[in-house]
């Protein structure tokens, strides 16, 4: 059987894919990803990744967002293009949003305000929601508690945090987005442990390509830049870690893309 996947989140307009995207695509797809949606984090890389999107029907499909670096840049049309973007077919969730308390590029409070705008946008349009947190856990979790009831689905992108924090996740229903950073045995290796304690029915995979190239990816791409290809390489680790098939975590974390992005409705 062969091996299908789908990678959660990709920066495919990133610079860095300019000179070679139809090229990364077709290998992504001949290594089994059949899937790739990609990060929105402004409003121009988020029509950008629409367009891209609307290129490779039920191949790529994309998020729209602002991730909180690019909170700063908000103004009063931001929801209005935001929720233009979330009505395009190829569109399938709010984000990335939330909240980065470890580099500050925007001042916490705008940060918090448009983070709760956008979740106000999912919860009105009914779209999930993929999130960014970092070094801001309590205030993170302090106003999504407060839409709780009103949440669709919601997935912790990139989770690199500790068993509390997974717990808390957790306990509110969220799915789990494990990158290449479980490929490190340095900074990954409580991600290891911590793997084993995520359901499957929440667990999802992404390369957050082009960063995050997973440590022990051997050859490793002479620039060093990921790709969504090596969410195999991904799939596998994550696999002899839970002591379980390869197929079988590709067709669980598979079916849990699916049924959460909504993807071929």
């Amino acid at each position: 059987m062969a091996i299908k996947l789908v990678d959660i989140g990709v920066n495919l307009v990133h610079r860095s894919f300019d000179a070679d995207r139809a090229d990364l695509i077709s290998r992504a797809v001949n290594s089994g990803v059949s899937v790739m949606i990609i990060t929105g984090t402004n409003i121009a890389a988020s029509h950008k990744a629409q367009k891209l999107a609307s290129q490779y029907p039920s191949v790529l499909y994309s998020t729209a967002g602002i991730h909180p670096h690019n909170a700063r840049e908000c103004n009063e049309q931001t929801l209005s293009n935001l929720r233009s973007l979330l009505q395009k077919k190829e569109v399938v969730a709010v984000g990335e949003c939330g909240l980065d308390y470890n580099r500050d590029f925007s001042p916490r409070p705008v940060q918090d305000k448009w983070f709760e705008a956008q979740i106000q946008l999912a919860c009105e349009l009914k779209k999930p929601l993929f999130l960014h947190e970092r070094d801001a856990h309590q205030r993170f979790v302090e106003i999504l508690n407060s839409y709780q009831n009103q949440l669709d689905k919601v997935v912790v992108h990139c989770f690199t945090g500790n068993a509390h924090e997974l717990k808390a996740y957790l306990d509110l229903g969220f799915y789990i987005g494990i990158t290449g950073w479980i490929c490190d045995e340095r900074r990954g290796k409580h991600l290891q442990d911590l793997v084993k304690k995520i359901p499957l029915d929440k667990l999802m995979l992404e390369t957050d390509a082009p960063f995050l190239t997973p440590r022990d990816l051997n050859p490793k791409p002479k620039d060093n830049r990921n790709e969504p290809s090596f969410l195999l390489h991904i799939s596998n680790s994550i696999a002899k870690l839970l002591g379980k098939s390869p197929i079988e975590i590709a067709q669980i974390t598979t079916n849990n893309a699916e049924q959460f992005f909504n993807l071929g409705k």
